[in-house]
């Protein structure tokens, strides 16, 4: 019985030697495809990683494009309104020179006069109210920008190249020129 057991045993120890061998190379075949595994997971990853730095690029540039569109159109709607304002006010300045002229003349009715003056007092609080003031011309250094001059005068009280007469107020819009002022430039 004994060699009994010792071949019994010996059977056993080739049929773990066997077992070992046939294990060795499965887990050699495990280690590798887990390391291909662990590559491809590795490449997906950095695949997505790529991909949301392009989506997050993207987001980033629509934000930007949206803002400058948002602050373009604010601009835009805060021009049209002032160009518009200025417009109007461009028309109305005729009807201003109308009024200053008539208020010079005499009148026999004094109460006619008073209520044309009052008109005229409103008109000029709704221009003062709308940031609309008067070029101070008349003795001013000529300034192509303000000034329009359609004559020069020689042996005034003047400086040189100073305005010496006015026909025509002119006026600004906070700092936009609505009218330029017609004016006369002494020369020396």
């Amino acid at each position: 019985m004994t060699e009994q057991i010792k071949e019994e045993i010996l059977e056993n120890e080739e049929l773990s030697e066997e077992t070992a061998e046939q294990e060795a190379p499965v887990e050699t075949t495990d280690e590798d495809d887990a390391v291909s595994e662990y590559n491809d997971a590795a490449a997906q990853v950095a695949d997505l990683e790529e991909k949301l730095e392009e989506a997050n690029e993207k987001y980033v540039r629509l934000y930007a494009e949206y803002d400058n569109f948002r602050k373009r159109t604010a601009r835009e709607k805060s021009d049209t309104y002032a160009n518009a304002s200025a417009k109007c006010i461009e028309e109305l300045l005729p009807v201003v020179d109308s009024y200053e002229r008539s208020l010079e003349f005499e009148c026999a009715d004094e109460n006619f006069k008073n209520g044309m003056v009052m008109i005229f007092n409103q008109l000029k609080e709704f221009l003062a109210k709308m940031n609309v003031t008067e070029i101070e011309a008349l003795g001013a250094e000529f300034d192509p920008n303000f000034h329009n001059a359609i004559q020069q005068t020689a042996g005034t009280d003047y400086a040189d190249n100073h305005v010496c007469a006015v026909f025509q107020k002119g006026y600004v819009m906070g700092d936009k020129l609505i009218r330029p002022a017609m004016v006369a430039v002494a020369k020396d």
